[in-house]
């Protein structure tokens, strides 16, 4: 759904000292079509580097959501869930069956949330919103 965020430049414009480790965590990030936790990135990334060490991944997750570049979703399954801080606001719907996310924008529900804080007296800054439920096409 969003575009492809280069986490390598974005720790160069954040001043971050990028290793070949950092680079290669960085790419693999940036380039997940799902939300991988420490483990799964770790697999992703030992494939292209085989010295990169599961606690240079989760120093490495760190220090990216230090520097504000890097996401961390709890999605219900137990398991920190990371992606690049994303360029334009998205929410997630997530499958309790199979831990499929997807993706998704509604500018309606976007306003919805905008008049339920003006309501309570409030001016919305952010918010964060996840969706969970199963799939309408399956069988019960």
């Amino acid at each position: 759904m969003p575009d492809k965020i280069d986490l390598e430049k974005l720790c160069a414009e954040k001043g971050l000292r990028i290793t070949d480790q950092r680079r290669v965590i960085a790419r693999v990030i940036s380039e997940a079509d799902d939300h991988p936790d420490v483990e799964t990135l770790h697999e992703r990334a030992a494939a292209e580097d085989s010295r990169i060490s599961i606690a240079t991944v989760y120093r490495t997750v760190r220090l990216f959501e230090e520097a504000g570049i890097l996401d961390r979703h709890d999605f219900g399954d137990g398991r920190a869930r990371y992606e690049a801080v994303p360029e334009a606001h998205h929410d997630h719907l997530i499958d309790v069956e199979t831990g499929k996310v997807i993706e998704f924008v509604d500018p309606e529900l976007e306003a919805l949330q905008k008049q339920i804080a003006e309501k309570l007296g409030y001016r919305l800054v952010d918010h964060r919103m996840e969706l969970y439920g199963v799939s309408s096409d399956r069988k019960n």
